[in-house]
């Protein structure tokens, strides 16, 4: 993997975060593991040790929190938004996320070992949907928008990475076969007007 697709792929993780466990395959290591100091008395104490995750787990989190993000800022949408356009695209993009969510399982699971993908949002893509929670009519729009278009491209960006360089042959699979629907919604997001 080259540098470039390395930090593609952890500021793609860093925009758009473990691992799940069956019998006795080998499987990356969760986010945190625990190590053992000495406290002041001697004894032994745990603490936590982060542990960096292989680049399909980081991509496969990237994709789910990705899509996490669009399902939820979408719902937001279609209460809070003013423009008939915004609405549409917005279940538009509910639709197209919740089938990409249950593509990305499929293809996660089928890797060998399987990996689980963590929809988990990260600071960044809550700190967007709280603020637009508290945003209506047309400044939400402006919000969504602006949303939409950042997430789409960062997303487009961490597809055509993992599709260049990934290392597990389902995930590429899926993120090549993405590439032209990420493609359509962010050319779809720049039309949208508030």
């Amino acid at each position: 993997m080259t540098i470039r697709a390395t930090i593609l792929a952890t500021s793609a993780l860093l925009a758009l975060a473990g691992c799940g466990r069956s019998g006795e395959t080998n499987q990356a290591a969760p986010a945190n593991t625990m190590a053992t100091t000495e406290d002041m008395n001697g004894m032994a104490a745990a603490t936590p040790t982060p542990v960096a995750l292989s680049a399909s787990q980081s991509f496969a989190n990237a994709a789910a929190a990705s899509d996490t993000f669009e399902i939820e800022s979408s719902k937001l949408a279609l209460t809070k938004g003013a423009s008939a356009s915004v609405k549409s695209f917005a279940q538009k993009m509910i639709d197209a996320h919740t089938a990409s969510t249950a593509k990305l399982k499929t293809a996660a699971g089928s890797a060998s070992p399987a990996i689980t993908p963590d929809p988990t949002l990260n600071a960044e893509q809550q700190q967007q949907l709280d603020q637009m929670k508290g945003l209506t009519g047309t400044a939400f729009d402006q919000a969504y928008i602006a949303a939409q278009n950042a997430g789409h491209q960062q997303t487009l960006d961490t597809l055509k990475a993992y599709a260049a360089t990934g290392d597990v042959a389902s995930l590429k699979t899926f993120a090549t076969g993405l590439i032209p629907t990420v493609t359509a919604h962010l050319n779809m997001a720049k039309g949208l007007k508030a």
